[in-house]
């Protein structure tokens, strides 16, 4: 919207990026006491030191970030889909967060389906289904239907692991910057759709406005309206970069913190089998319990292990191009 003015992408875009960081920033101050209120975690460790503070903090940065992506970078009607799918994640989880009953797991499960859904309709609409292993130097053309398919799965899969992680203070929103630009940087390399990866770099600015507050100790929590969105961005980063799978690696510890826990109470709810009895999930909970690691080092570790993971695999990369 701004390209009268800044003819020059990189400029756009770095614009985006500090406006998303000062907007959010600024809004946050201003309405951070309308928020609702948190009710505590009853079952999570410490769950109750959460009681009371305002959360549902996602509406503010992901609909700057919303705001951002129509402004400053170059609209296609792809894009203008993945921002609406986004806002609409954000406000069902905003919804649930100002709710006084929380929704039912399968009431947020069939939404989830639903905009997964919408997200793949339109990145089909855009896109050849194909996947590009980029490591092996391989092309997949993979028939619509379960292109279509393999796509809801992936965004179902972000969205529940990445609010899942969002226990501890500061860690979803960290662990999201660093999978972002991961995608971001294998972007580059692979010269992939400029018009998309400017975007994930306005979440990121967004986030790290938000995780002034959200520090130990935090004062404001994102709640589902900030993780489910941050969630369902990464899945879609992933589908961008032209190889989804490397959703694993990019988002691993996303993966195992929040996504164990999915598997267990699965499998403990639908096929009476228990496993990981002696293992608290999320992973999160498991570490600061029974190894008594405090909030700090929860994060700082977590961070340390996905930074690790996320320059094997773009070295990795780097070294096929």
């Amino acid at each position: 919207m701004f390209g009268f003015i800044i003819d020059k992408p990189d400029l756009l875009m770095t614009a985006g990026v500090f406006f998303a960081f000062i907007f959010t920033a600024v809004f946050t101050k201003v309405f951070m006491n309308k928020l609702p209120r948190d009710g505590g975690r009853k079952f999570a460790f410490n769950g109750n030191l959460s009681e009371g503070k305002p959360r549902g903090a996602g509406i503010i940065f992901v609909t700057v970030f919303s705001v951002c992506v129509i402004l400053f970078s170059k609209l296609t009607v792809e894009n203008v889909g993945y921002v609406l799918m986004i806002m609409l994640m954000m406000f069902t989880g905003f919804l649930d967060d100002s709710a006084t009953n929380s929704w039912g797991e399968y009431k947020k499960g069939l939404l989830d389906f639903f905009i997964s859904l919408g997200v793949a309709f339109i990145y089909l609409r855009n896109n050849p289904p194909v996947i590009e292993l980029y490591l092996v130097g391989q092309t997949l053309k993979i028939p619509v239907i379960v292109f279509a398919i393999l796509i809801v799965i992936l965004m179902w899969g972000a969205v529940n692991v990445t609010n899942c992680s969002d226990g501890v203070d500061g860690l979803s929103g960290s662990l999201t910057i660093v999978s972002l630009l991961s995608f971001h940087i294998l972007a580059c390399v692979w010269k992939k759709d400029a018009d998309f990866f400017g975007i994930p770099l306005m979440m990121c600015a967004a986030i790290l406005a938000y995780l002034w507050y959200n520090a130990t100790p935090s004062i404001l929590m994102m709640g589902d309206a900030g993780s489910r969105a941050m969630g369902l961005l990464i899945g879609i980063s992933a589908l961008k970069s032209g190889d989804p799978f490397m959703f694993i690696p990019l988002a691993l510890i996303l993966i195992l913190d929040g996504g164990l826990g999915l598997i267990k109470i699965t499998l403990i709810r639908f096929f009476k089998i228990h496993i990981m009895k002696n293992t608290r999930t999320p992973l999160h909970d498991h570490y600061r319990k029974t190894k008594n690691w405090s909030n700090t080092q929860t994060v700082f570790r977590f961070v340390i292990l996905q930074i690790l993971v996320s320059f094997i695999f773009i070295a990795a990369y780097c070294m096929e191009v």
